[in-house]
């Protein structure tokens, strides 16, 4: 008797690497400070990118941005730069590693605000998940008055690489919003 497999986004179904990503993280409400840190830092390494090509890339970044450490990285010199851009496992676009940096410092600037990035940022979704009921991946839009609220309130405190549609994926990422649409498994279980 064989498996019977899951009911999945469509956009999941590429490989295992996908499968696994969708299945463990996408739209399940994450609250960790570091692993938020991640996924804001990984969204934005991912404009102009195919997610794919990042979450290929994820563990490099781990080992080569001290496992998401923002007090560390936001001590990174000219030199821990420059090796960074040396790094063939990373996406080596020096704005962008340049803006992890600088997302490190504003991280620690909110979280000294706010307690934590998580009540930071969750308080844009009124701490509680929002959960569309969408029938198709065409449903799903790319941004939102709330992402749009987001990406304004983040590049004010000085992160960079946050716009409306990358907040938008991030949201998704971190389960503040949860799209797996309607016939999927993960959205049967909100």
């Amino acid at each position: 008797m064989g498996t019977v497999e899951k009911t999945r986004c469509g956009w999941s179904l590429k490989d295992q690497l996908y499968k696994d990503y969708h299945d463990h993280e996408w739209g399940t409400p994450h609250h960790d400070d570091q692993h938020l840190f991640e996924m804001l830092c990984l969204e934005g390494a991912q404009a102009g990118l195919s997610w794919y090509t990042v979450l290929t890339k994820r563990e490099n970044y781990r080992k080569a941005f001290d496992n998401w450490d923002a007090k560390k990285i936001a001590k990174y010199d000219d030199k821990k730069i420059a090796k960074l851009l040396e790094n063939e496992g990373i996406i080596r676009n020096k704005l962008k590693i340049n803006a992890v940096v600088t997302n490190a410092k504003a991280f620690l600037a909110v979280q000294k605000e706010f307690g934590t990035f998580d009540n930071y940022i969750w308080s844009f979704v009124n701490h509680q998940p929002i959960v569309n009921n969408f029938k198709s991946l065409q449903e799903v839009p790319a941004k939102t008055p709330i992402s749009d609220a987001m990406s304004k309130d983040l590049l004010k405190r000085g992160f960079k690489f946050v716009g409306s549609t990358i907040c938008y994926a991030y949201m998704q990422a971190t389960g503040m919003v949860n799209d797996h649409i309607a016939s999927c498994y993960k959205r049967a279980k909100g």
